[in-house]
């Protein structure tokens, strides 16, 4: 029952989205400010960034806790981290810069935190299209090693942030501050011998 529950709650950030965008097209109430369509991009990347952290918690909630059931949701939270980067990286594309992919290109060099949130996603990719158990046996040792760049990705999240914040940087600290602690207890894990593998 838990994955089933845990899969319908992550598609609630993007129904809410959806919904919104409804209501802004047919006129009625919505809550999507004056600039509704910064506001979705927004809404995507911060759920982007928040199932990334549900995804590295699992491990250290497993080994403290004993709750070895936990671990089977390790591979659907990674799986929304991309949905909702993918979702970022879409709206930003059609709704900011209306699909001019020359615009792109000029954002990419001209924009740091476009160059490091774009990485990001880049990254993203290929442990979203190694997810799948066939994958998992097909690479072997390599997988984990694969995965591990998970963290440098959530570095690169949270430059996004931190570059994005034009006046307060209290996301960009709160995530910055979970991504520390994570940090730190992998380290302190390996060398306690705990073993769990970190996936996207």
């Amino acid at each position: 029952m838990l994955k089933p529950v845990v899969f319908v709650l992550g598609l609630l950030p993007a129904a809410y989205s959806s919904f919104q965008v409804w209501m802004l097209q047919s006129g009625g109430l919505h809550y999507l400010g004056a600039d509704p369509a910064r506001e979705l991009v927004l809404i995507q990347g911060q759920w982007a960034i928040h199932f990334l952290i549900l995804t590295l918690l699992v491990t250290p909630v497993r080994q403290i806790t004993g709750w070895i059931q936990i671990a089977r949701l390790r591979r659907m939270l990674g799986l929304f981290t991309f949905f909702y980067a993918s979702l970022h990286l879409t709206a930003y594309s059609a709704l900011l810069l209306e699909l001019d992919f020359a615009s792109v290109g000029t954002e990419l060099v001209e924009r740091p935190y476009i160059t490091v949130g774009f990485l990001a996603w880049l990254l993203l990719l290929p442990l979203a299209l190694t997810s799948t158990n066939r994958m998992v046996r097909m690479l072997g040792q390599n997988w984990r090693r694969l995965h591990r760049i998970v963290y440098a990705i959530a570095l690169l999240g949270v430059a996004h942030v931190f570059w994005l914040a034009k006046s307060s940087y209290f996301d960009a600290f709160i995530y910055g501050s979970l991504l520390v602690i994570l940090l730190v207890y992998r380290l302190f894990s390996r060398r306690k011998g705990y073993s769990g593998r970190v996936t996207a």
